[in-house]
């Protein structure tokens, strides 16, 4: 009995699965070439239009300034966010082959956190950057210095890589025996520790913790950002300064909406109820339809973004002219 309860401990203590497989969307049959389409435009549009927002802030030298370099960042974040389980998801519906390897898994689920986490900081920065610009207009320059936003990107970086290495590193010593079906179209840390055959209890007390301070502290920055950018405006109310705070808020106070919704669609009010289809749903969301948004939002509502692409358009056209 002793020599089977070691044998048994033995077995647990090692990762059995080499690869798992991936159920991805839930596709009605023969519809497969309408959503991988669908899903290869959203993909594109989302790294093109991102990739124009970095160019336009490059070269439009009158973009130079915090608020357009955290936008930057924000929009390779996006494209790298996208990245990381979209072009795996594409091949799934187009090859119909949905495995992927445990060292792949692991990585996929190591980059989305980091991006993920790198996206809630980035908009908490930008907040903090929109309520310098209106509550301390006379003093912007000075406080949202060059070396403070390097500091808050690298610092938002560091952190970031920090809690998604932390995570997979305590998701790496569990076992995972048998089942190694994901029920869901990428590697999701909560999805994978539901499959572990392993005692989560310290993961779980992990995510609660540190997970909940990465989420909590940002999104109260954010709240705290435009509680005193609403105060200070509604102190000396006028349709001329209200106008003004919405026109320098509101493509940031939408992203913030976007993204903070989803999240809550995706892990806060999904239960074992709701079926696995909605969260799944819900997830396409979060992953494919707001970083794909998001130049839109900026670009649109933004005179100096079609400002910066009227230039970047007439110098183009120049070019192919001269040719």
């Amino acid at each position: 009995m002793y020599s089977t309860w070691k044998s048994s401990m033995r077995r647990e203590k090692q990762t059995n699965v080499s690869e798992f497989f991936l159920l991805g969307l839930p596709i009605p049959p023969g519809q497969q070439d309408i959503f991988f389409t669908l899903f290869l435009g959203m993909y594109l549009t989302t790294v093109l239009g991102n990739l124009l927002i970095i160019l336009l802030i490059r070269l439009d030298s009158r973009l130079h300034t915090p608020m357009y370099f955290f936008l930057s960042h924000l929009a390779f974040t996006d494209i790298s966010f996208s990245s990381v389980t979209v072009p795996k998801m594409l091949m799934d519906i187009h090859t119909n082959h949905k495995s992927i390897l445990f060292t792949g898994c692991i990585c996929q689920m190591y980059f989305f956190i980091l991006f993920g986490c790198l996206d809630n900081f980035l908009l908490a920065v930008m907040a903090y950057d929109r309520y310098v610009a209106i509550c301390q207009p006379l003093h912007y320059t000075t406080i949202m210095s060059q070396e403070l936003c390097i500091s808050l990107v690298a610092g938002s970086w560091f952190l970031c890589c920090a809690h998604a290495l932390l995570h997979t590193l305590l998701l790496v010593q569990l076992s995972f025996c048998a089942d190694n079906i994901i029920p869901h179209f990428f590697c999701d840390l909560p999805t994978l520790l539901k499959m572990s055959c392993s005692n989560i209890s310290l993961n779980e007390l992990v995510i609660f913790t540190e997970g909940g301070m990465i989420i909590i502290l940002p999104l109260s920055s954010v709240l705290g950002s435009y509680i005193r950018i609403g105060t200070t405006v509604l102190r000396v109310p006028s349709t001329k300064r209200f106008c003004k705070a919405f026109s320098t808020c509101g493509s940031h106070l939408f992203v913030v909406s976007l993204y903070y919704g989803t999240i809550a669609g995706v892990y806060f009010f999904s239960s074992p109820s709701i079926s696995n289809d909605k969260d799944i749903i819900a997830s396409v969301m979060y992953m494919v339809v707001t970083p794909m948004l998001n130049p839109f939002i900026y670009s649109l509502r933004n005179r100096d973004m079609k400002h910066a692409l009227e230039i970047l358009v007439n110098r183009i056209k120049v070019l192919t002219h001269n040719h």
